[in-house]
């Protein structure tokens, strides 16, 4: 089917069964590399003894764990907070100070493809030690109910913590175990989840800052230039899109943002 993955299993019984996913669940799974999501999606095959996609089409339908076990394995969610440190501390220190003062302190942010909620609460905390929080609108989507529901739920284990400083920890977090952090209610409550497909569904408007980061690597290039020139739909002039450490946008200037640091990127105004 493609130069990266030869799969043991029929290719047309493969394309039947991306059809029947749209047509029966409504998902939509032509953007993704179908060599990252055909490997995963044999190993459930193989995990079953099941003989063709098909087979596994009907499991899928008769027993809503095993779709929600596909779910899962479509996605990697594996997440913590400040991710990349020194991104993070360039967009406290270099971009929202003017974003804050641009704006009178109202900012409306959108954390797209949130996992587990770590980026969309290390965004949180950042405003807050900004002092704009309360002024501040934060929303976060993602794809996966399992992910999202545990973003709501707010609870961590260490490791999720590891690039956090130790004030930080106290101020905003509480220690249920030696292994489990629950993050502060107040910030749970600023942050706005909600289930969104990045391919299909529409956006909201007039973002100052979009935050996508290590969720484009599982699609291809037509996937990812539909969904950048989204964002760039969805920002407001001068808005800034934040992508991650593997996801740089070469075609940025087609798409019309402009590069203010790597891994940044600036709506220009007209």
């Amino acid at each position: 089917m493609n130069d990266y993955y030869i799969s043991p299993f029929d290719d047309k019984d493969y394309e039947l069964f991306l059809q029947n996913l749209m047509i029966h669940f409504n998902l939509d799974l032509r953007g993704y590399k179908q060599h990252r999501l055909r490997r995963r999606t044999d190993i459930l095959l193989k995990k079953y003894n099941l003989g063709s996609y098909k087979e596994y089409f009907e499991l899928l339908k008769k027993d809503s764990t095993k779709w929600d076990e596909f779910l899962n394995k479509l996605t990697i969610n594996v997440t913590e907070f400040f991710r990349n440190p020194d991104k993070w501390e360039f967009l406290k220190n270099n971009i929202l100070p003017g974003m804050i003062k641009e704006n009178n302190g109202k900012l409306k942010a959108w954390s797209a493809g949130c996992s587990t909620g770590e980026e969309p609460y290390t965004l949180a905390i950042i405003l807050d030690t900004l002092g704009v929080l309360h002024s501040s609108t934060i929303h976060a989507g993602d794809f996966d109910e399992d992910a999202l529901s545990k973003a709501k739920l707010g609870i961590y284990p260490d490791k999720s913590l590891v690039n956090i400083p130790d004030n930080i920890k106290s101020k905003y977090f509480k220690k249920l175990n030696e292994d489990k952090y629950e993050i502060s209610e107040r910030i749970k409550q600023s942050v706005n989840f909600k289930r969104v497909n990045l391919l299909l569904d529409k956006f909201d408007k007039d973002y100052d800052l979009i935050i996508c980061r290590n969720v484009v690597i599982y699609f291809d290039t037509e996937a990812k230039d539909k969904l950048y020139s989204k964002f760039y739909e969805s920002l407001k002039p001068g808005g800034i899109l934040f992508v991650g450490s593997t996801e740089r946008i070469f075609n940025y200037k087609e798409i019309g943002f402009s590069s203010i640091a790597p891994f940044f990127y600036k709506k220009e105004k007209k």
